[in-house]
């Protein structure tokens, strides 16, 4: 997460990531709505986000040297499958979620909530663009704690991200459904982030 260009992020650092052992796939992308007031937060605005596919040995890299203007988070995908459908072309858009349980008592039951409420209720709506939703918990079991990477099959997520709660709920308070204000939230539920995003472009580390 930084606000360097775009242009000078993959120039710059995203040969430097991908040439660590373990480093598989880079994609970069743009901040669709910089310092949205929608939604609350506990984390900074960044304009460019980037993406890395990596196995195991890229945790046993020192990433203590990391650039001042870079943020890093590291997640691995949690022990439960995504939901929704793969979509016939590449994901062109995303929506990031971030969350925290309010304690760390409460982890397992706002990831369950996560799993087989919120995310269930969207896949199973199936919102316009709305492809595939895949969870993952941050390695360093801190703050996000959780994921949440939506993928969407239009490079112009905001209008979508826009309609997928009105199309949600219209499928939660449909009849032997559970109560709407069931997927809106869950009383541990921490937002850290939220927002949409532009992929800009992808690299292969052997490219």
């Amino acid at each position: 997460m930084t606000d360097r260009s775009a242009d000078d992020y993959a120039a710059e650092r995203v040969p430097e990531v991908l040439a660590l052992e373990g480093a598989q796939r880079a994609s970069w992308w743009a901040n669709c709505v910089p310092n949205r007031s929608d939604l609350p937060r506990t984390m900074p605005e960044f304009t460019v986000l980037g993406l890395y596919e990596a196995d195991e040995r890229f945790l046993m890299h020192d990433h203590s040297d990391r650039p001042d203007d870079i943020t890093g988070l590291c997640f691995e995908h949690y022990r439960r499958p995504g939901q929704g459908t793969i979509a016939a072309g590449p994901s062109l858009g995303l929506e990031l979620v971030l969350i925290s349980p309010r304690s760390p008592e409460e982890a397992q039951a706002l990831r369950d909530w996560g799993d087989f409420v919120h995310i269930r209720d969207i896949a199973a709506a199936a919102p316009e663009h709305f492809t595939m939703i895949t969870p993952y918990e941050n390695c360093a079991a801190g703050s996000p704690r959780f994921l949440h990477l939506y993928e969407l099959d239009t490079d112009d997520p905001e209008p979508a991200f826009r309609q997928m709660t009105p199309t949600t709920m219209a499928r939660a308070g449909a009849p032997a459904t559970h109560p709407p204000k069931e997927w809106r939230g869950h009383e541990a539920l921490v937002i850290d982030y939220v927002n949409t995003f532009r992929r800009l472009g992808t690299r292969d580390s052997r490219l």
